[in-house]
């Protein structure tokens, strides 16, 4: 078995001040699990969300308010799901070097000035 102890796993929250959080650790501790549920919670958040644009958008009478307000929410929610997703190719290619980013298109903003939890 590998031993990943250096790995820093981008976590699915942010600082108070917006600044990624990475836990260091074998995954297998408290905030990890807690992390694994939070991401769980957010894809299952995105997956309603994405239910009720379906009907939003299948409504002819949908206001400009509603609309706002449905884009405001699928922007979060594809946040957080990309977020999910960087943090689990992360963790798949530190077991797997092989694997690799065939976008190349790292986040400056989550490579920068994050926080340990």
């Amino acid at each position: 078995m590998t031993d990943h102890h250096d790995s820093a796993r981008l976590l699915p929250w942010t600082s108070a001040d917006g600044n990624p959080c990475y836990l260091l650790g074998d995954g297998t501790g408290h905030v990890s699990r807690v992390a694994d549920d939070i991401e769980g919670l957010q894809l299952g958040m995105a997956d309603d969300l994405i239910g009720h644009a379906d009907e939003l958008l299948a409504c002819q009478g949908a206001s400009d308010r509603e609309l706002r307000f449905l884009a405001r929410g699928l922007t979060d929610c594809l946040r957080d799901v990309r977020r999910v997703a960087k943090s689990r190719g992360a963790r798949l290619r530190a077991v797997d070097p092989s694997l690799d980013d065939e976008g190349g298109n790292e986040d400056e903003d989550e490579n920068e000035g994050g926080s340990q939890a």
